[in-house]
């Protein structure tokens, strides 16, 4: 977005528009010779309406969302979770401000920085809508506002990298992300006793230690049992590294890196009354295995990185989904086939773990389509493939 239409944006007429279109189809509102700006218009409605459930108080506020701000910011959800509080907070990352918002929450005074003139006039003008007064918004480089800070001005330093390059593609390690934290470390521990870096989902757990050393925690969240974001924190008060799992709205489980257990292998399927399947913050933090040693003893991992057999019922375990085994046999496609079409089973939800095999090629040897109540579960375990009809004990 451009200034020029920032400032078309922001006349009453071009306003008015937008609330009178904000449930039509944009495409029919950029063609739509009535509408103001149609063009412009078309954009906000479009991004908006996508903005209902990620940013429902930027829905409510009808802030503005141009469409790459919105595709990288946080949702709502994730954001409302950042922990710290204190005095004064650095946002090294603005971007639309989403997580800047929720940390004006959690903090007296937040500096954010953008580097982009136009996307920092959208966020004091969002800021504005959303009745967020403690928030100051710096228009420049991140580098430069910390070369130029005092050492102690913060009690924490926030930063979400840019991870898209300059033709696109997405970057996974940090030093090629903006700007660049790792570099920028050593410095960013003499200005605040707490720096907070957000990473992607394809974030590796162990990098966090060759960032922060021995002051670390790692916590990988999750909503809907989707990984969202891998959040890695040092601080002067942390005595040893912490891996923690989160899915929001559900539960957490933390452990300290040096106490983590090593998985005890299943052999076969046959003598398993249920099947564990880990949420993904557990798996993504390395967790699962010394997870399930403190809360389901005598269960047994299918994979390393895969599902979990228990000869008992399983409870009190928020991080995973439990799940009946009806029947388990090894996985021999042409007999597989065969029963299931002799039971008039047309449909198959099928959850698999380390397989070369996907869930759609898998139902496609079937003969089923994908989808449906019949529900199954396909893994090697003990070095063969079995296929296990379940049936589901906990929900979310």
């Amino acid at each position: 977005m451009t200034f020029d239409e920032l400032n078309i944006l922001l006349r009453d007429d071009v306003q008015a528009a937008i609330e009178a279109n904000l449930e039509r189809d944009p495409l029919r509102v950029a063609l739509d010779r009535s509408v103001p700006s149609a063009s412009v218009v078309a954009s906000v409605v479009k991004y908006l309406q996508r903005a209902r459930r990620k940013l429902p108080s930027y829905y409510a506020a009808r802030c503005v969302v141009p469409q790459r701000a919105f595709e990288q910011s946080s949702s709502e959800e994730t954001a409302a979770h950042k922990r710290g509080k204190g005095a004064h907070c650095l946002d090294l990352t603005c971007g639309l401000g989403v997580d800047a918002l929720y940390l004006s929450k959690r903090f007296e005074r937040v500096t954010t920085v953008e580097r982009d003139e136009v996307l920092a006039a959208i966020a004091r003008e969002n800021f504005r809508r959303l009745g967020a007064t403690n928030i100051e918004v710096v228009c420049g480089s991140a580098e430069e506002v910390v070369a130029t800070a005092d050492e102690g001005t913060f009690d924490q330093i926030y930063a979400d990298p840019d991870r898209r390059s300059a033709d696109g593609r997405r970057q996974v390690l940090l030093e090629c992300c903006s700007p660049d934290v790792v570099a920028l470390m050593p410095r960013l521990q003499r200005l605040a006793p707490r720096v907070v870096i957000k990473n992607s989902p394809l974030f590796d757990v162990a990098e966090a230690e060759r960032m922060f050393g021995s002051q670390c925690r790692v916590e990988v969240v999750s909503l809907a049992g989707e990984c969202k974001e891998v959040i890695a924190e040092w601080d002067r008060t942390f005595a040893h590294n912490t891996l923690t799992a989160t899915a929001i709205g559900v539960g957490e489980y933390s452990c300290a890196s040096s106490a983590l257990v090593a998985p005890t292998m299943a052999t076969n399927p046959l003598a398993a009354r249920y099947l564990l399947s880990p949420d993904v913050a557990l798996r993504k933090a390395r967790l699962t295995a010394t997870y399930f040693a403190e809360f389901v003893p005598t269960a047994k991992a299918c994979t390393a990185d895969g599902f979990y057999l228990s000869e008992e019922r399983p409870e009190g375990v928020a991080l995973a989904r439990v799940y009946e085994i009806v029947t388990a046999q090894p996985f021999a496609p042409k007999q597989l086939k065969r029963d299931l079409a002799r039971r008039s089973i047309r449909r198959l939800t099928a959850l698999k773990r380390d397989l070369a095999l996907s869930s759609s090629e898998i139902c496609r040897r079937l003969g089923v389509s994908e989808g449906g109540d019949a529900l199954w579960a396909f893994t090697e375990c003990g070095g063969a493939v079995w296929a296990l009809e379940l049936k589901e004990l906990t929900t979310r």
